[in-house]
């Protein structure tokens, strides 16, 4: 049963991303407000990237340094997703088998891949999260 099931029928769409030239701060910023942990990086219609909540705070200032408030402040508006993100990032088809987007996130250790189109574009998310809701869904389902 779950080998009919495509990542289209279960990925967030519309997705939410981000330019390169966005800055961390900002990042950070709409993560928080729609409640995600990751954003894929775009420009034009291709993904060039990926940032998480991992990869902000690892960028975030240690309590540790030195520098006044206002440096750190000016030195983190400088910083922006290109510099942070992950540029080496493995999509998905939405017409692909959900079981196989799975398997590319157990053996590629990531929590979640962008769904793109035949032509390259950014349509959706799909996450662990997802996958653990449809199972959920579908155990509840089943007499």
């Amino acid at each position: 049963m779950l080998e009919n099931v495509t990542v289209r029928e279960w990925m967030t769409s519309p997705v939410v991303s981000i330019s390169p030239t966005t800055p961390i701060s900002s990042a950070h910023q709409i993560m928080k407000e729609n409640g995600i942990r990751r954003l894929p990086v775009v420009e034009g219609n291709r993904v060039v990237g990926i940032i998480t909540i991992g990869d902000v705070r690892e960028a975030s200032p240690s309590d540790a340094t030195t520098l006044s408030i206002w440096e750190l402040n000016y030195l983190w508006a400088q910083l922006t997703a290109e510099k942070v993100m992950t540029h080496k990032v493995i999509t998905i088809s939405a017409s692909k088998p959900i079981l196989d987007a799975a398997e590319f996130m157990l053996n590629n250790k990531v929590s979640g891949l962008p769904v793109v189109d035949e032509a390259g574009k950014l349509i959706g998310m799909i996450t662990e999260s997802d996958i653990f809701r449809m199972l959920i869904k579908m155990r509840t389902a089943t007499p």
